[in-house]
C-alpha cells in the first residue's frame, strides 16, 4: 500500500503550479518551515552535512545522515523528501528500505560523482532499481548534473532526464540549467529547478512550466551569516538585537 504521504508528495509536482521547497537542515529548521506553511520539507545535503560536522560530496557517514533524516522525518507532519547525494555506496534495495524507514518519502539522487558524471545508463539501473526496491513509497528526484561540469550541453541533459523519467524517477533536476524553460519544455515530466540569486521570480518558473523549485542549502548559509553577524556584534561588546 503505498504512503499517503508519499501520494500527497507526489501529487504537489505540479507543472505551472510549482511545489516550492525550502531546505531545511535539522529538526528545528524543518518545524520553521512547516511552521511557515510549507506543504513539504527537504533536507539539502551540503547544509546538513556541516552541521554534522562534515563536508557535502558523501563524507557524511550513511548513518549519520539517515539520523538526521530521521529526526527531521519526526518533527513534522508534512512529507520529508532527503537530499541523499548519489547513494551513500548502498545498494538499491538498502537503499530504499534504510530511507523509508527514517519516514522520509522522497528523495533526490544525483548523477555526478567524484570521478565526474555517471554513465547515465547506469544511472538509470540504479533509479529503476531503487524504484523496484521502493514501489511507490518513495517520490525520486533524480538530477542531472550535466551542467555542473563546464561544457555540458542542453541535448545531453535531456537525454539523461529521459532515461531517468524512464527508469522511473518521478522528477528531474537539472541543477543549475541556464534554461529552465527550454528544459520545462523538452523534458516530457516534471522538473525541478534550483532558485538561486538572479533566477527568474517564481511566477516566472511557473509560467514556464516547472514542477518543483528548490533553495538548496543557501538558506542555511544565509543562516549562518546572520548568526556570524550576531557573534561579531557580541564578541565587540554591542548589543547584537539592535
Amino acid at each position: 500500500m503505498t504512503s499517503s504521504k508519499a501520494d500527497l508528495l507526489r501529487r504537489l509536482h505540479v507543472p505551472g503550479t510549482p511545489l516550492v521547497l525550502a531546505n531545511a537542515w535539522d529538526a528545528a529548521s524543518a518545524r520553521a518551515v512547516q511552521e511557515a506553511g510549507f506543504p513539504a520539507v527537504a533536507t539539502a545535503s551540503a547544509a546538513v552535512a556541516p552541521v554534522l560536522g562534515y563536508a557535502d560530496g558523501e563524507e557524511t557517514p550513511v548513518a549519520e545522515m539517515l539520523a538526521a533524516v530521521a529526526r527531521i522525518a519526526r518533527a513534522v507532519e508534512v512529507p520529508v523528501t532527503a537530499d541523499m547525494e548519489r547513494g551513500y555506496g548502498l545498494e538499491p534495495a538498502e537503499f530504499a528500505e534504510r530511507l523509508l524507514a527514517t519516514g522520509a518519502v522522497g528523495c533526490n539522487l544525483e548523477d555526478l560523482g567524484p570521478g565526474g558524471l555517471r554513465d547515465p545508463h547506469e544511472q538509470a539501473s540504479y533509479l529503476s532499481a531503487v524504484r523496484a526496491a521502493a514501489g511507490q513509497d518513495l517520490v525520486i528526484n533524480a538530477r542531472v548534473d550535466t551542467f555542473l561540469p563546464e561544457g555540458g550541453t542542453l541535448d545531453d541533459a535531456l537525454h539523461r532526464a529521459a532515461l531517468y523519467l524512464e527508469a522511473g524517477a518521478d522528477c528531474v533536476y537539472p541543477i543549475l540549467a541556464p534554461d529552465p524553460a527550454a528544459l520545462a519544455k523538452g523534458i516530457g515530466g516534471p522538473v525541478n529547478v534550483l532558485y538561486t540569486k538572479g533566477s527568474p521570480a517564481l511566477a516566472d518558473l511557473a509560467a514556464m512550466g516547472v514542477a518543483r523549485v528548490s533553495f538548496g542549502h543557501v538558506l542555511h548559509e544565509v543562516t549562518q551569516s546572520y548568526t556570524a553577524g550576531l557573534l561579531k556584534r557580541i564578541n565587540q561588546g554591542e548589543d547584537p538585537y539592535m
